[in-house]
């Protein structure tokens, strides 16, 4: 099934999914020092909602955490006072995107993605003349290890808020990368890169300009025949009314590209 954007073909029939799978399994991915999902039948009394265990159907509960367990999108609600869900921020599904592969640089203990190394990155792989709303970040090295890893108290790469920025002020309004945050893992709460991307200036107090209908999605993995440069992006979640979902970015290969 071929499809044209701006008058390029995309096949419908070759989706290349960038989401990390969620399961109760110690192979989960893991950040924000919690314990792994919880998938169990639901119980009344002898009943068990599992067909191996004599149930007509499986009928399973899940806990999970978004932000903690997997591939997620989130708007400005996840840092301000006032409540904002993510599925009424997110009303559009399909962007053209740019990917990208960055090595994070040394920064005293911490290792960052500078504005400089974004800025290059994307002078070499703009080739189309099209306007990108989205915006992928691979970072390297990119290791299987990704899709499993416990992430907590390891302090991982993170943006500098000045790359935050450039991005904001490039116009990208959905950025996707493949850490469990933006931000530091431990920064006092400063939140310096949610906030510079959000332009949110007072969590107390919403400015006007602030960019509600703009996500960032985190935990994501894009594996390496995925090459650098233009996809078409459709950012799939569940419908929950919460800061964040679970979500599923897949992405079309742009054929002419």
């Amino acid at each position: 099934m071929i499809a044209k954007i701006q008058n390029f073909e995309i096949d419908l029939l070759k989706p290349i999914d960038i989401s990390i799978s969620l399961s109760n399994t110690d192979a989960n991915p893991i950040a924000w020092y919690i314990e792994k999902p919880t998938i169990e039948p639901v119980k009344f009394g002898n009943w068990i909602g599992k067909v191996s265990e004599g149930s007509s159907t499986n009928f399973n509960n899940i806990f999970f955490n978004p932000h903690g367990h997997g591939t997620h999108t989130e708007c400005l609600g996840h840092i301000t006072r006032e409540f904002f869900s993510i599925n009424q921020c997110l009303k559009q599904f399909f962007f053209l995107a740019e990917l990208i592969s960055i090595e994070p640089q040394s920064l005293g203990e911490d290792l960052v993605i500078t504005k400089e190394s974004i800025s290059n990155a994307l002078d070499v792989t703009f080739k189309l003349g099209i306007t990108r709303e989205a915006l992928i970040i691979r970072t390297l090295p990119n290791s299987e290890s990704k899709k499993h890893k416990n992430y907590s108290k390891t302090n991982p790469p993170y943006l500098l808020e000045e790359a935050a920025t450039f991005i904001r002020d490039s116009g990208i309004k959905h950025l996707l990368i493949d850490l469990p945050s933006v931000d530091r893992e431990e920064d006092e709460g400063r939140l310096l890169a949610h906030k510079a991307f959000w332009n949110v200036k007072d969590i107390n107090n919403l400015n006007e300009d602030a960019r509600l209908d703009c996500t960032i999605t985190e935990m994501i993995f894009v594996d390496d025949n995925i090459r650098d440069g233009s996809y078409l992006l459709n950012l799939q979640m569940a419908p929950f009314e919460n800061d964040a979902s679970p979500s599923k970015p897949v992405l079309f290969k742009i054929e002419d590209y």
